[in-house]
């Protein structure tokens, strides 16, 4: 008996270290309340975007550039403003179908203030490439547009901070496809507590009608850096299993050989 309790506790400490692995706590499944998102007091609401439909891709681009550049550079909403060296917005195509979310910058990130150009970049575009895109043709963006200390998971006060400059950013770009690379990305759009081990892979909706934005089909899969950590056949096979269903979606062929 106690051989069979020792088996169990070893097989639940192995999956909360998967669960960890994938970039976020091993959490029951459950409703994860997004942060209030209603604007402090002392600061004026922010004003809505035009009119999405009505943008051409130069003018999401300039709508783009002015939240970043009159906003998100200079935000002082929470602690991650006074550790950072640079704000990390997000790049690429501004009238993308596919948008990649994760979670927040790292070192490298931090230091360029660009998404993304670290060894996970590195595989991310990769996986961007066997899908028969460039970078050029997709938007790159994370949760939070700070890095955490050491990477780590991001705090609810801070993805409150954030929330906005993301909704307004898929308020501009109006995706076909969101694409979430693990665990904080996916529970944070998707208001939910399950772990990317179980959404991976199954199609969701993005539906915040209170935000302006209506029926964005998602993808949760695995992020970079966790493929990279456990880069196993099955895990790269897992990941690329989730990439060709956007890829369905999107009328993608991709490239021969990948």
């Amino acid at each position: 008996m106690s051989d069979t309790r020792e088996q169990l506790h070893k097989a639940a400490h192995q999956l909360i270290e998967t669960e960890r692995d994938l970039a976020g706590e091993f959490i029951p499944t459950g409703v994860n309340p997004l942060p209030a998102l209603e604007p402090p007091a002392d600061q004026p609401e922010a004003a809505a975007e035009p009119d999405v439909p009505q943008l051409d891709p130069d003018a999401k681009a300039a709508a783009l550039e002015k939240i970043d550049v009159e906003e998100v550079r200079c935000c002082p909403k929470c602690v991650l403003s006074r550790s950072r060296n640079n704000t990390v917005f997000g790049e690429a195509n501004p009238d993308a179908d596919l948008v990649f979310v994760g979670e927040a910058p790292g070192q490298d990130e931090d230091r360029t203030g660009r998404p993304f150009v670290g060894r996970a970049g590195q595989l991310l575009d990769k996986m961007i490439h066997a899908m028969g895109l460039s970078r050029d043709d997709v938007y790159i963006c994370n949760i939070l547009k700070c890095r955490p200390p050491k990477n780590r998971p991001p705090a609810a006060e801070e993805v409150e901070a954030c929330w906005g400059y993301l909704v307004r950013q898929l308020r501009i770009i109006r995706p076909k496809v969101i694409v979430t690379l693990g665990n904080p990305a996916t529970q944070t759009l998707l208001n939910t507590r399950t772990g990317i081990s179980r959404m991976r892979g199954q199609w969701q909706k993005l539906a915040l009608a209170d935000e302006g934005i209506l029926d964005i089909d998602v993808m949760p899969t695995y992020h970079p850096a966790y493929v990279l950590r456990q880069y196993t056949v099955e895990n790269r096979r897992r990941a690329w299993n989730d990439l060709q269903k956007v890829m369905d979606a999107l009328g993608l062929e991709g490239r021969s050989g990948s």
